[in-house]
């Protein structure tokens, strides 16, 4: 079998992300992924494989049943599950109405899976922003609520669709619920997200930076003011706005 043949099932794409993989690179990405005791990562595993070989290898992912998919997504090994989100992204993205709602749906039931901040930022755009820009945009609002952080991630990553398509108050909406939120990887989420807002209408931003920016987390404002001019940028770190 040739590297370039298709892949059979789940376990013959683990076979070969795993020959792709390197032991020290895997012991690197425990280690930047925070998978220690009590981390947000806590026992995650890994092969040790770059992400774009990973991306490389959905291609030949093409003809892998849904199930085998699934198998996919379920893993322990963190690559195994980033596969599985790109084909299904992929599969979205080229699918018709049905097949494009049988993957939103089974992505909802599987969030406890997307447990990481690159599985999330990877694939809930595309799947789920996606799904929901013509539709009610009712679960987000129960996602941003989630105690789980993930899914309270997902929630505002989802927006980035929206954003792309010039519609920003959902956006908006869902950082305002995390003002409060004690997770720095929902701080930097929601501030990134209001510095894509702001690169397409810095007005907008503004408006919601000039009512919280003194009493929003600080990870979330510098986020938000990353590419703002040094002065202004400093106007609102200081709460001078």
């Amino acid at each position: 079998m040739t590297a370039r043949s298709p892949v059979g099932d789940a376990a013959d794409a683990a076979r070969r992300l795993k020959e792709k993989g390197s032991p020290e690179r895997a012991r690197v990405l425990q280690r930047f992924f925070r998978t220690g005791k009590g981390e947000y990562g806590e026992g995650d595993r890994f092969y040790g494989v770059p992400v774009p070989e990973t991306r490389k290898l959905a291609r030949q992912c093409r003809s892998l049943e849904r199930k085998e998919v699934e198998k996919l997504l379920r893993s322990p090994f963190h690559e195994e599950r980033l596969l599985a989100l790109i084909i299904l992204v992929e599969r979205y993205r080229d699918g018709g109405e049905g097949r494009r709602g049988a993957i939103y749906r089974l992505y909802l039931k599987s969030t406890r899976w997307i447990n990481s901040w690159d599985l999330v930022d990877t694939s809930a755009e595309h799947i789920v922003g996606a799904h929901l820009l013509e539709r009610d945009r009712a679960p987000l609002t129960r996602l941003a609520r989630s105690p789980s952080l993930w899914e309270r991630r997902i929630a505002v990553m989802s927006t980035f669709h929206f954003i792309r398509n010039g519609e920003f108050g959902d956006t908006l909406r869902i950082a305002e619920l995390f003002l409060e939120d004690g997770e720095d990887l929902i701080h930097k989420a929601a501030g990134w997200m209001l510095r894509e807002v702001g690169n397409r209408d810095r007005g907008v931003e503004e408006i919601f930076l000039k009512k919280h920016c003194r009493t929003m987390p600080r990870t979330m404002l510098r986020y938000a003011i990353e590419k703002f001019p040094e002065p202004l940028r400093q106007r609102y770190l200081r709460g001078k706005t």
